[in-house]
């Protein structure tokens, strides 16, 4: 392989994809901030700027309706 392609590919980026075990992780973290959200009064959810009918709508979505990106 010439030299300045083998340079060229040692500084590629490179996309790891999420183990199994990080996916599961992060799934777990994901649910618990859900189940998190969906306690907060409406004083706490207009600190972080939300309506309660959006953090509703956010708590009940389901576990497996993740982030695009953690999808890569």
């Amino acid at each position: 392989m010439p030299r300045l392609i083998a340079s060229s590919l040692r500084h590629a980026p490179v996309r790891a994809r999420l183990s199994p075990l990080r996916l599961l992780r992060r799934l777990i973290a994901l649910r618990r901030q859900r189940r998190t959200l969906a306690q907060l009064d409406d004083h706490l959810l207009a600190d972080i700027g939300l309506t309660p009918e959006a953090a509703r709508i956010e708590a009940e979505r389901p576990v497996w309706d993740v982030p695009a990106h953690w999808l890569r």
